[in-house]
């Protein structure tokens, strides 16, 4: 089984590694514009052989998992190349402009639009590693307009890997996932931002963070060149998500204000509720 990842980072570069696992006869062809992590991506394992998009035509599957506006130029051209047979499916966080530009695709049929929502704040081939999909969502999207054969195919792989399936339309998968991972990387960054604007001024405020104030900025470390995109491509979702979030912060500021420490208790106790959901999903 010939398979190909074009983007060889946490994302691509994980899944390949757990169908190497489970597919030993697989040969996994890497494709970067960055020569370094092709380099490191077969010192590590990741990947078995170079490739270049001229090779695509030996392609059973292929992985896209690059930024997701560059994948609007090269889903389509990965498609013109590919063969009849071939399953092409990516794993961006959002699905909507992808969507629209492959809607009158010839080979539209060819295409699944997947978003595993798994991930760490690293990036590049040295953060792939085995089981990051275990029992995580694979949210795919359009699956009507993906050829059955390759549905199955690609269904095949994603339940070896351990991932539960859901299916959704592209525009409410976008206006979902800002509000369960957009908002939340913004959040971090902003409360990042906060502090080490601080920090020039109060040297010890690092001193004094601990895990609470680590596991909170944790996405803060996410690459901008990959989250920049996202928002800009789900802008709509993200300011609309942003004006609730920003709502609540100013209903919390005028509570404090007001000294109405009781309503505040009241407030945090009915969000504590969002332990019995989020333990519900794991």
């Amino acid at each position: 089984m010939n398979v190909f990842v074009i983007g060889i980072g946490l994302i691509g570069g994980s899944m390949v590694l757990d169908i190497k696992k489970e597919y030993p006869e697989a040969v996994v062809y890497g494709i970067d514009n960055n020569e370094e992590h092709l380099e490191k991506a077969i010192e590590l394992g990741v990947i078995d052989i170079k490739a270049t998009f001229e090779d695509l035509g030996k392609a059973e599957i292929v992985i896209v998992s690059i930024p997701v506006d560059v994948q609007l130029g090269v889903i389509p051209k990965v498609l013109n190349l590919v063969s009849d047979d071939a399953l092409v499916f990516d794993v961006g966080s959002t699905k909507e402009e992808i969507c629209k530009v492959l809607e009158k695709h010839p080979k539209r049929r060819n295409y699944l639009a997947a978003h595993p929502i798994a991930g760490t704040e690293f990036s590049g081939p040295t953060a792939a590693h085995n089981g990051l999909f275990y029992q995580k969502t694979n949210i795919i999207c359009e699956v009507e307009k993906t050829a059955f054969k390759l549905q199955e195919k690609a269904l095949e792989i994603f339940e070896k890997l351990g991932m539960r399936i859901r299916y959704m339309d592209a525009k409410s998968h976008d206006k979902h996932i800002a509000y369960v991972s957009h908002l939340s990387h913004i959040s971090a960054f902003m409360l990042g931002k906060t502090v080490i604007e601080k920090e020039k001024n109060e040297r010890d405020i690092f001193d004094m963070a601990g895990s609470g104030f680590a596991s909170t900025v944790r996405l803060a470390k996410s690459s901008p060149a990959m989250w920049t995109p996202i928002f800009e491509q789900n802008k709509a979702n993200v300011i609309e998500t942003l004006e609730e979030y920003i709502q609540n912060l100013q209903q919390f500021k005028e509570l404090m204000i007001q000294n109405d420490f009781t309503e505040i208790y009241n407030a945090m106790e009915s969000t504590n509720h969002i332990k019995q959901i989020l333990n519900g999903i794991k």
